[in-house]
This record gives structure tokens, sequence and C-alpha cells, in this order.
């Protein structure tokens, strides 16, 4: 399963690069990852990046359903289970997403109820995609 974090903005400060390097870096480990920083916001930037017309296209959204940490590892274990072969996440900036966008995705998922600084959004949903995948190949992640 490959997975994708596209990102409409550029992550800016360096902690949070890090961070998000980071767990790119881990999740490598488990699975194909991929991570694109669109400059320009617009719909037509998004075709411009060829995704597999299968993949499941999913908007990180305040307005998503939410997982615990454990049932967002048994979605993405499932997803994978069933043949998703690749899963794009997509991740606003601080303007959110245009109504084109909100209607292309297939599903929308929240990472808190809280908000939260959208760079600092893209670590959190890293982390967690590094700890489902940890979670599922059995390896021991702190809780």
């Amino acid at each position: 399963m490959r997975i994708r974090l596209v990102m409409l903005g550029k992550t800016r400060p360096e902690a949070l690069r890090a961070l998000l390097d980071e767990y790119a870096r881990r999740i490598r480990h488990y699975t194909e990852l991929e991570i694109t920083e669109l400059r320009d916001r617009s719909p037509a930037a998004l075709r411009k990046m060829k995704a597999d017309p299968r993949a499941l296209t999913v908007l990180v959204d305040a307005a998503g359903q939410q997982f615990s940490s454990q049932r967002f590892a048994v979605w993405l274990g499932d997803l994978r289970d069933r043949g998703t072969r690749e899963i794009l996440f997509l991740c606003g900036d601080a303007e959110g997403f245009s109504n084109e966008l909100r209607a292309r995705a297939q599903q929308k998922i929240s990472l808190s109820t809280l908000t939260m600084q959208h760079e600092l959004a893209r670590v959190v949903l890293a982390e967690q995609i590094y700890r489902a995948l940890a979670m599922l190949a059995g390896h021991p992640y702190s809780k």
C-alpha cells in the first residue's frame, strides 16, 4: 500500500519540518510514502499529480470522522487488507480547502476536536500513520 501526503503550502518551522521528516523516515520502514507540498492550492494542481484514479482520497478536516489511535490502525489495516493500493491524505493550509477539493474526497478524518496549526496537524497525522503501521506490524509503541 502506498501512502501519499499532499499538503497545501510548505511546512516552514524547522522543528516541525524535522519531526515530519523523522516520521516520514519511520513510515518508510513499513510502506511506500510520498510527501508533496503544493504551492498552488487549486484543484488543477492536484490533477497534475497523476494520482491513481482508484486511490482513496482522505481529507484531513475538523468535521471528519474521529478515531482513537487503535481504531485508526484498524481502519488503515482494513484498507490494506482489502487491497487498497494507494491512500491520498489531503492536508490543508491556514485557509482550508476549496469546495471542489472537499467534493473530491471520499472520506474525511479529524485528528482532534482541538484547533491546531495546520503545520502541526501534518506532524500529528504522520505520527499517527507511523503509530498505526507499527501496531499493525506487531511492534511495540508506547500508549
